[in-house]
């Protein structure tokens, strides 16, 4: 048992929080990063995969994120590095075993984000059965905006979801075409897992996926809730 939970017990300094900027003012503390699995019925075909797969879950470390406009590097072992533009879901209220009904009660805002992928990792993992961990929770691999309070903005169920790399728009879906919406997202992911607040769900890319190369301008937007953007360095 530790003797102590006092900071000066610390064997090494404690890694800096995470946060991600609140539209008007705050910081948002990041505690865990969710991100759904298949979620779009064209990113689906487009991968080769099973529309009506339910909902399934993998995740990142909360520092993997990156703050809006800060460059990203082009990650070691693979040559075929993805962008994936997504609406994220800021989770502002403890909560577990959640009903539809009560889900957007423990929203505390949205984002835009990225989640970055090394997509010929996946690949093998997929044919092999194994983990996605290598292939989606890397260092860097998930940018997100600034995090727009759903007090303000409410709960956007459908708008514009896109994504350009050097001005060439190369995703376009609407939030509307998502199989499973944020209440039922939130409401199953809540039985697998307590949910807290600070933990952010990344709810699925529409079709368009792609590689990028080095010196590449990535800039995401969603409808009513923000923008997203970096450079791959």
């Amino acid at each position: 048992m530790p003797r102590s939970s006092n900071v000066a017990d610390l064997v090494f300094p404690a890694p800096l929080p995470v946060v991600l900027p609140v539209q008007g003012e705050g910081l948002f503390p990041v505690r865990r990063v969710y991100c759904v699995g298949r979620n779009y019925a064209e990113h689906i075909r487009e991968m080769g995969n099973d529309v009506r797969d339910p909902p399934f879950f993998f995740d990142k470390p909360a520092d993997a994120v990156v703050t809006n406009g800060n460059p990203i590097a082009y990650p070691s072992q693979t040559a075929d590095f993805h962008f994936e533009i997504e609406l994220v879901v800021a989770i502002g209220r403890d909560g577990v075993d959640l009903g539809e009904h009560e889900a957007l009660d423990h929203v505390f805002g949205y984002a835009a984000g990225l989640d970055m992928t090394r997509r010929d990792i996946q690949a093998a993992a997929k044919k092999s059965g194994r983990p996605w961990t290598m292939a989606k929770g890397f260092d860097q691999s998930a940018p997100i905006g600034t995090i727009a309070p759903a007090s303000a903005i409410g709960h956007p169920a459908r708008g514009a979801i896109t994504l350009s790399v050097n001005g060439a728009e190369r995703q376009r879906g609407d939030l509307s075409e998502q199989i499973w919406n944020v209440p039922e997202t939130i409401a199953c992911l809540s039985r697998f897992v307590a949910l807290k607040a600070g933990d952010l769900i990344m709810t699925g890319t529409p079709a368009g996926v792609g590689a990028v190369r080095r010196r590449d301008v990535l800039e995401g937007a969603i409808e009513r809730v923000g923008t997203v953007a970096t450079v791959i360095a």
